[in-house]
């Protein structure tokens, strides 16, 4: 076999390659050249005129990026310091979607997408945190999934299905050390910050009794059964395998993957979690009980749970409400003491009181809160922050999981028809063995937490 030499030979001789003398000069002149030309750097990748450099951004990808999930995209692609680079979805459509939005957002086409969730988290060890927008059935195990794989975590809600799905993501935040933060924004919402804090701090005398908004849609009980088999598309066009995940395996039917899966078992939270998602955690801020779940579960004879009360372990009453008797607008929260009320909804330009003296110290209150916890007024920049600070953020593992926790047994309750008692430190049911058997649900492998 012929031996292999560099251009210039063994010992660097003009001889002893093809190179005549005059164009290894005129090659040398121009490299040279070459090299005392400055060089052009885009001020962004240097950080300059407000930019972020590289160094500093937070590498930024989706998974199961839908219609809810785009909105919050939307949200955090205006932040200087991410960078949106990867999109992974069961849809093909939702792929190209994102893909879209992201691309146009940065002039480029370099976002990239994936199908498979276990080649997107072994693939992509450049991403800092991922954004995950998919169906109620997938949040956890995607979360846990993508904090096993050293990922940060910013999950839409209901972020569990189960009380057990809850503990385990949990459990793997405090292993893997990650930042974990659910999508209950209104948490970082100046309107809703104000009316916890009001009932707090004791504003409105000792608070006795919190209302919390449910969803005025689906019921309480939710549907058994499953829709008709159609036949499956392409796997590249909906993976029907990855879709379902964790769920028994149903026939697809493209009403599932076009958003008709609620109000199924199989895949949905029923009007309790949807909104309750959002307002349990709320009521419970204001009454300092993100540590914990209600104790006592009154069973109401209805379909949806309206009017449900439950009772924390500080004597304070939750009442579940499906209407607007005690707000205007969605995912409201309302807290009533001896000396006043307090309410917030969504669309409010300021809460309502029981007398306007209460606004007074609006502004000063918001402040306040902002100054003690370090905390903005937005629950995206809060995580983004807490992904560079490594604390922890306002909607973590354990607010989230204590709040669902609340969510789920209210659901046991509907489901069974009868009173209950749970033990949040053992998180158990008491004397209660049936209602312990649905603190889980089996999950299908390979899609197992």
């Amino acid at each position: 076999m012929r031996k292999q030499t560099s251009p210039l030979g063994v010992k660097g001789s003009l001889a002893k390659t093809s190179l005549t003398r005059r164009q290894f000069l005129k090659r040398a002149s121009v490299a040279g050249a070459a090299l005392a030309m400055p060089c052009i750097i885009p001020g962004s990748a240097l950080g300059l005129n407000g930019a972020v450099p590289p160094s500093e951004r937070i590498v930024f990808g989706g998974i199961g990026i839908g219609g809810r999930g785009t909105g919050v995209l939307r949200w955090m692609l205006p932040e200087r310091d991410i960078q949106f680079v990867a999109v992974c979805d069961a849809k093909k459509s939702a792929r190209e979607a994102v893909k879209k939005v992201a691309d146009n957002h940065y002039g480029n086409q370099d976002c990239k997408t994936y199908r498979d969730i276990r080649e997107f988290l072994a693939l992509r060890t450049d991403i800092d945190a991922v954004l995950i927008a998919t169906g109620d059935r997938w949040h956890a195990l995607a979360s846990i999934l993508a904090m096993r794989a050293g990922k940060d975590v910013y999950s839409e809600k209901p972020s569990s299905m189960t009380i057990a799905e809850g503990q385990a993501v949990v459990a793997t935040a405090k292993r893997y050390g990650r930042v974990y933060q659910t999508g209950t924004q209104r948490l970082s919402e100046e309107n809703f910050v104000f009316c916890i804090e009001m009932a707090r701090q004791g504003r409105l005398g000792k608070v006795h009794t919190t209302y919390a908004h449910i969803a005025p849609w689906d019921a309480a009980e939710m549907k058994h059964d499953w829709l008709p088999a159609e036949p499956e598309p392409p796997k590249d066009e909906v993976d029907w395998d990855q879709w379902l995940g964790p769920c028994p395996w149903r026939p697809y039917n493209q009403a599932y993957a076009r958003g008709g899966w609620r109000g199924y078992y199989d895949f949905h939270t029923s009007c309790i979690g949807e909104w309750g998602a959002h307002t349990f955690a709320q009521a419970q801020a204001g009454i300092d009980c993100l540590n914990t779940s209600a104790t006592e579960y009154h069973y109401v004879n209805n379909p949806t749970g309206d009017e449900m009360v439950t009772v924390f372990p500080n004597g304070v009453k939750m009442i579940l409400s499906r209407g607007d008797k005690w707000w205007r607008g969605s995912c409201g929260m309302r807290f009533d003491g001896p000396e006043g009320w307090v309410a917030a909804a969504d669309g409010y330009s300021r809460p309502d009181v029981s007398s306007p003296k209460l606004l007074a110290d609006f502004r000063k209150i918001v402040a306040d809160y902002m100054a003690r916890t370090q905390r903005p007024m937005s629950h995206v920049r809060d995580f983004f922050d807490c992904v560079k600070s490594r604390r922890q953020p306002v909607a973590n593992p354990v607010v989230m999981h204590r709040s669902m926790s609340t969510v789920h047994a209210a659901n046991i309750c509907m489901w069974l028809k009868r009173d209950m008692k749970y033990d949040p430190v053992k998180e158990e049911f008491v004397g209660d063995v049936e209602a312990n058997r649905l603190r889980s649900r089996a999950m299908r492998e390979p899609w197992i937490i």
